[in-house]
């Protein structure tokens, strides 16, 4: 009994974070971008990102390249917040090739969250693993669906995303991590 009301306490606060976010108090640099909080880490601050792999919605077999700056989007297909943002995820994809982009699937079904890349013509993958989320715990912790965190170039946790992105927050956070502008 006490384990389904943890799931349904974690799955209400996950639920309540696909809306919008507010200005976090971190002592981290904060700022807000479109309706999400972003949060970017400086980078004497920075942790180990955890190992990620796992089998994507493709079926193959993906692990995440730690040398290279990393998007990872955790999202769901039901998420309105997911189908409005899945647009600028795949332009910054397109035209920013030496950015990595991937996604993790969460709290959905793979049927599902294949039409959802096909709709808005996905081509990085989407891992279908959820419990790669726990992977975070202790550093920025995806605490929303959708969430994005980003890595930088030797591996470490630099920002995280918490709600839906734009165009210009998700470029804003980017070009700070990657430390040059970016296309798109």
């Amino acid at each position: 009994m006490k384990k389904l009301i943890a799931t349904l306490v974690v799955s209400a606060l996950l639920l309540t974070g696909c809306g919008s976010g507010g200005l976090s108090k971190a002592s981290e640099k904060s700022f807000v971008s479109g309706s999400g909080a972003a949060i970017v880490i400086k980078p004497a601050d920075r942790q180990s990102a955890p190992d990620i792999s796992g089998e994507t919605l493709a079926g193959a077999t993906y692990t995440i390249d730690k040398s290279k700056v990393t998007v990872i989007n955790i999202w769901a297909s039901w998420c309105a917040p997911c189908r409005a943002e899945a647009p600028i995820f795949q332009d910054f994809a397109t035209k920013n090739s030496d950015i990595k982009f991937l996604g993790i699937l969460t709290r959905d079904n793979v049927s599902a969250a294949r039409s959802f890349t096909q709709r808005f013509n996905i081509t990085y993958p989407t891992l279908v693993d959820d419990s790669l989320i726990l992977k975070f715990r202790g550093a920025l912790t995806p605490n929303a669906i959708p969430t994005t965190l980003i890595l930088d170039s030797n591996g470490r946790i630099a920002a995280r995303i918490s709600g839906a992105t734009t165009v210009a927050g998700l470029r804003k956070v980017l070009e700070v991590v990657a430390g040059a502008p970016l296309h798109g």
